[in-house]
């Protein structure tokens, strides 16, 4: 698999996609993925910020899962990562590293 990185909706947390076990999109609208190994931990990539009405669309898990199929076979490294527009929703990103 191609080196293929999950930034948090902040950018200061990084996931290597190939590590996630598990994505889930919870009640409150938050993304969060399992890591396999390292003891199962939990990193949240998108959280719900309701004072801004914000609410990710409830197959933002899944469109996740999508881009990272997607970049499995690319030539080069990329880095992915969920933004909110007002416009357009939250949508995922995806740039070369």
């Amino acid at each position: 698999m191609t080196d293929v990185w999950i930034a948090n909706d902040e950018g200061t947390e990084l996931v290597r996609a190939r590590d996630i076990a598990v994505v889930t999109l919870d009640d409150n609208g938050n993304v969060t993925v399992r890591l396999a190994g390292a003891e199962g931990a939990v990193v949240t990539v998108v959280a719900h910020r309701a004072h801004q009405e914000e609410h990710p669309p409830g197959d933002l898990h899944r469109q996740l899962l999508c881009v990272m199929a997607e970049l499995s076979d690319a030539a080069e490294a990329f880095l992915v990562h969920a933004v909110h527009d007002e416009t357009r929703g939250w949508q995922w990103v995806t740039e070369p590293l």
